[in-house]
């Protein structure tokens, strides 16, 4: 095949819709998010959702977007794409979407009632995605600054997102900084033969 060819199989594909290596097919929903079926359905109580995923052993993630992010939707096609990201996910965390810019009514974990956008500004969130870890052990804290474990502010590739999750989840981010949690990582899957796909 030659290269005019290989362009023009390559045009009919994608015009065909045909997926590109690790990416799903998902389309925004009416608000002009894109939604997870493993996303929690939850009534905003941010108190009583961590408490719900820490009698399940499990942490909380709060994750904001916003219409028309390109960074979200990359997120949602490529990183949610991945089972050993979704599954790990789902077995570790329990996930809220928030709106950076949405008026429902959200309480905060010390009981303050606010809309989505107020509660961004509150939590200092200032990109999307941002990702809002807080581990199974915070449930009862009434201080999210306090509570919160680690975050993602902006899109991370895959590698760094799980490992992002498994930091937190295994209970690092007590004892190390990220970018340590990291190289011990890569000093591991190296003295395994592993080169991590980090692009």
């Amino acid at each position: 095949m030659d290269r005019r060819q290989l362009v023009t199989w390559g045009a009919v594909l994608l015009a065909s819709g045909w997926p590109l290596r690790g990416r799903a097919q998902i389309e925004p929903s009416d608000d002009g998010l894109y939604k997870q079926p493993f996303f929690l359905d939850s009534f905003l109580e941010l108190g009583d959702d961590l408490q719900q995923a820490a009698s399940e052993g499990k942490g909380l993630v709060v994750l904001f977007e916003q219409r028309g992010c390109p960074y979200c939707r990359e997120m949602h096609l490529v990183n949610f794409a991945r089972p050993e990201i979704t599954d790990y996910l789902q077995a570790h965390f329990q996930v809220v979407q928030l709106d950076l810019w949405g008026s429902r009514a959200v309480l905060d974990l010390d009981g303050e009632e606010l809309e989505e956008r107020d509660l961004a500004r509150k939590w200092y969130v200032n990109f999307t995605p941002t990702q809002v870890i807080f581990p199974a052990d915070a449930a009862g804290s009434a201080d999210a600054r306090t509570a919160e474990a680690f975050r993602l502010p902006g899109y991370f590739k895959p590698f760094h997102h799980l490992s992002a999750l498994e930091y937190v989840a295994e209970g690092a981010w007590r004892d190390q900084p990220f970018q340590r949690y990291l190289q011990d990582k890569f000093a591991e899957l190296q003295a395994q033969g592993v080169d991590p796909d980090v692009w």
